[in-house]
Parts: C-alpha cells; structure tokens; sequence
C-alpha cells in the first residue's frame, strides 16, 4: 500500500512541498518545494488504504477520526496544496466511487417538503452558541461582499446587504418575500432601511424562533413577518423576492419547481434577485463527504442549469453578477474565528465535531480559492424596463443606503459575545 500511496501522489502532487508519513512509518516527500512545506501523518493503515481508494469521502473522515494527522500546517494547507495541483487522470480504481455517485446523484437531491426538513435540521439547528462563536454581529451565513481588501467581517457583511438591496429597488410599503431567511438579517435590513414590509421563510426551528426574538427586540414586529414553512406552499404575491444562501438545498430536480413558484408569487412589475453558490465549470457532483456530514441533500449548479430553469418559469434575466474570491474570504474569516473559539465548541460538542467543521470551512474555503466554486447572483423580472438602463443605479443605491444605515447605526456584536 505503501508502494502505491508513492506511486500516485509522485504523480498528483507537482507543486508545493508535501511530506508524507505512512502507517508503517516511511516517509515521502513531493512537489517543487516552493511555498510552505506540509507535512501529513496516517496514523493507521486502514485510513491510509480508504484514502488512497475514495479521497474525496475518506480524507474528510480521517481527519474527523484522528487518523490523518497534519504535523507542519494546517488542513487548509493541506487541502490548498492538493487543490492547486494541475488536474491529472483520476487512477482507475476512484473512477467506480465517482460513477455511482454520478448516476444516483439526482436521487441523492431529490427533496420533496419532508426530507428538505430533515436536511435542514440537520446543519441549522444546531446549538445555537455555535454560529454566534464565528458569524459576525448579524449571523449572516453567507458569502459577504468585501469591496475592500482590508474590510472587516462585519463591514463586509454590511456591504452584501446593501448591495442585495441595491438590485432589489425596494420601494416603502412594497411587500418582499425572503426565501431562506437564516436568522433575520437580510428581512431586518430591508425592513428597517426601506421601509418594505418584509415576510421571511426558513424550515429551521432554531432560525425561525430567533429571527421572530430580532423582530421584537428591535421593535420591527409589524415590518417583518417570519414563518416557518416550505417554499413551494408559500401564497399571495410580492413586489420583491429575494433568496440568500438557499437555493443550494433545492435540488436540480425541483429548480422549475423553484422558479414557477417565484414567477406565480412574484407581481407582473417586480424584481426577484437570487444570491447562491455556483460552479464555473460543467454540472458536477456533490462531494461525498460534504454531502455526508454537513449538508445532506446539498447541489452547487452550474449556470448552464439554472438559466434553462428560469427561462422555462417565463423570467427574464435581467443582470448576472459572478463573485469570484469573497467567499474564500468570508470562509477564511469564519475558520479563524472558529478556530479561535475551539475549545468553546468542544465544550459544546467534542473533539471530532470541531475537526469535522474545521475541515469544512477549510475545504469550503480552498474549493472558492482554488476550485471552480464562484457565487451568482441573479436578478430575474417579468417584463422588461422595471430595472434602469445602466448598472450605475446599483453604486447610487448603496451611497442611498449607507447614509441611510449610518443614521439607524447600532453597535454591533462581536463574534462569541
């Protein structure tokens, strides 16, 4: 096993210094030796054979279990140097794993109203203290919009909202349908900012009861509803819908399903704007281990499958925005504030829990940096003129709006407080 471990990363692994130690206590080096050498360490030979057959899910569980040990760096390191490497032939043996998740694939994301419950309890209703621990002030589970490089979590995370609700043209009194509202952050924002009646969707417990104790504590009650109910049975029509970091729990099969829905609630003069991760590449699967483990029922599209949907929901597109590397940065700012808090989390799960979402910010993170991960966002109408001519009026919007936040400031919580 040995042997065949050397075999294929002499191969795979051109760039970089990666040293590898084996079960058996033989030690390897590969790449060029530029950048900052890694070194890894199998602590057993069982982890060091379902590696070497199934990397893509057994990587991620040896990590959670103990049993692949990063001696010199950190996993993000790691997983930074194997994601640059030039893509190369995939051996033989990886090719089954990777066809039969191909052909189930549809099955694997096919959530009808029950299992995308389930599917959603399953990452956002967990303890809460763990998402106050590395979101920022307003838990905005997103990507942020750093116009920025040196803007703050918090700052940037300001900035997405703004610049959702510069595409969204809200008007006071208009009534806005937020699918996917995670903790209220974006439907307080609108509310609070433009004077629109926002009503927001979510299928977790735990974000719906917060978001409803936001509402209320800031004394916004009567401009922002939230409800706990699956998007395909919401009624009534909107001047405004807008869908933050939700659409990649739908699932191919239900993309017309989504967007008919859209088109049926959305009036024959509004705007529906979609933020949601994407792939620049051809449609994928999703990768095992984060399918396993974190988000169950989860599928990142291509856009070649998200515009023949919308089209075939009779809604125009009227602008596509590809945010290239601010979700690396979001994620790089959420695993050091994770980081930084680790014992808190363990103190609130275990060991393994905290290697297990270690290694999903830090592989989430490397596949923006390195892989062909990207976000869009989306802005759809019914007709055409309702958005202006030239994308200028999205800059007027958020100097609109900026001065409009600075007047409402509040202090913002830090991570953890």
């Amino acid at each position: 096993m040995d042997r065949l471990l050397f075999v294929f990363l002499r191969r795979f692994i051109r760039r970089g210094s990666f040293k590898v130690t084996t079960a058996r206590g033989t030690t390897y080096i590969f790449g060029d030796g530029s950048g900052s050498p890694v070194a890894v360490r199998f602590a057993t030979a069982a982890a060091q054979r379902a590696v070497l057959l199934d990397p893509e899910l057994k990587l991620g569980e040896a990590y959670m279990d103990g049993t692949f040990v990063v001696e010199q760096g950190s996993i993000a390191d790691v997983l930074a140097i194997l994601l640059r490497q030039e893509r190369i032939g995939a051996p033989d043996w990886i090719w089954l794993p990777r066809l039969l998740r191909h052909l189930f694939r549809r099955l694997q994301q096919f959530n009808w109203k029950s299992r995308s419950r389930r599917n959603v309890a399953h990452h956002y209703d967990l303890d809460g203290r763990l998402y106050s621990l590395f979101l920022d002030g307003d838990q905005q589970y997103s990507c942020a919009y750093f116009e920025s490089p040196d803007l703050s979590l918090d700052d940037a995370q300001l900035a997405k909202k703004r610049h959702l609700a510069a595409k969204l043209l809200p008007k006071p009194g208009n009534k806005v349908l937020d699918i996917g509202c995670g903790w209220g952050g974006l439907a307080l924002y609108l509310a609070e900012n433009t004077g629109a009646h926002v009503t927001g969707i979510t299928l977790s417990q735990e974000q719906y009861q917060r978001a409803q104790t936001r509402a209320l504590e800031r004394g916004l009650t009567q401009e922002a509803t939230f409800r706990l109910i699956d998007y395909r049975e919401v009624e009534g029509r909107f001047d405004r819908i807008v869908s933050v970091g939700m659409f990649e729990h739908v699932g191919v099969s239900f993309y017309d399903t989504f967007f008919g829905q859209c088109a049926k609630l959305l009036a024959d003069d509004g705007i529906a704007l979609l933020h949601t991760i994407g792939r620049s590449s051809r449609p994928g699967i999703t990768n095992p281990w984060i399918a396993n483990y974190i988000f169950p029922g989860g599928y990142i599209p291509a856009l070649s499958e998200v515009l023949p949907a919308i089209e075939r929901a009779r809604l125009m597109v009227t602008d596509v925005e590809i945010l290239q590397l601010h979700y690396a940065e979001t994620l790089k700012a959420w695993r050091e504030r994770f980081l930084a808090h680790r014992e808190e989390v363990e103190r609130i799960y275990d060991q393994r829990f905290v290697r297990m979402w270690e290694f999903y910010l830090a592989c989430s993170e490397m596949a923006f940096r390195e892989g062909d991960m990207v976000v869009f966002q989306i802005q759809m109408v019914k007709r055409k003129g309702l958005t202006p001519a030239t994308r200028d009026y999205i800059a007027q919007e958020e100097t609109r709006l900026r001065g409009l936040e600075a007047r409402r400031a509040a202090p913002l919580r830090l991570a953890g407080e």
